[in-house]
């Protein structure tokens, strides 16, 4: 099955989905920290081994928890019709929007900001991946109508994680001079200026000439030039 974004749908077995239902409510209401997986399979009713097999400790549950809910972010941010540049930075900017208003991603925000960057920004690297497969294929389209200017699209996605990332990262740290709407906006404003069509190619060194050096030359050097007036003969020493 296919989310429409580019993201495979991994299809979860009910009882796997009944799990991370549990999980998202214990994270909602301890926090990381004191999300045990034994407090899961008793919200989940079932047994602790049935999570066991599943996932060997809370930080894979909880990191795969959070898989799933950005994977259900991406899958309803993307807009499917219009120029490939609008859709793309729409998609991006809901979607940071998203997560930052996520109820799960807010508690861990704040109360266990450090494991943040653990469990989204390292443990994503997967889905990071996919993210970037997703935002290149759009770039790509971007280039082709003509909307997006002609870099290589690998390293424009990369650049494009980098910036939703950072917007849904350190949102908090600028929060008295960016509320959600202005960050929102400001966003919107440093994607779209960033792909657009006529901002110069990076430069290219010059190529080396083909010419070979110039040969000395076999002519002696001339001699100085000299201070006898012209016309008179040199005087001879005696």
């Amino acid at each position: 099955m296919s989310t429409g974004t580019g993201l495979p749908d991994p299809g979860p077995a009910p009882v796997d989905q009944t799990i991370l239902d549990a999980a998202r409510e214990c994270v909602a209401e301890f926090g990381v920290r004191r999300t045990t997986l034994t407090e899961v399979a008793r919200r989940a009713g079932v047994s602790r081994p049935t999570v066991y097999r599943r996932w060997p400790d809370s930080r894979a549950l909880i990191g795969e928890l959070l898989v799933r809910e950005l994977r259900a972010i991406v899958a309803t941010a993307m807009p499917g019709t219009g120029p490939a540049r609008t859709r793309l930075i729409t998609g991006v900017v809901t979607g940071a929007a998203a997560v930052r208003s996520n109820p799960l991603f807010g508690k861990i925000f704040r109360t266990d900001t450090d494991l943040m960057l653990t469990y989204v920004f390292g443990r994503l690297g997967r889905n990071q991946r996919q993210l970037l497969d997703l935002f290149t294929a759009a770039i790509g389209e971007g280039q082709a109508d003509g909307s997006i200017r002609g870099e290589d699209p690998g390293r424009l996605a990369a650049m494009v994680l980098l910036i939703a990332q950072s917007a849904v990262q350190s949102a908090t740290t600028v929060a008295d001079l960016l509320d959600d709407d202005a960050m929102d906006t400001e966003l919107r404003h440093a994607l779209d200026a960033y792909l657009a069509p006529g901002i110069p190619s990076s430069p290219t060194p010059a190529a080396p000439s083909s010419q070979p050096p110039a040969a000395p030359s076999s002519q002696p050097p001339a001699a100085p030039p000299s201070s006898q007036p012209p016309g008179v003969p040199p005087s001879r020493k005696e």
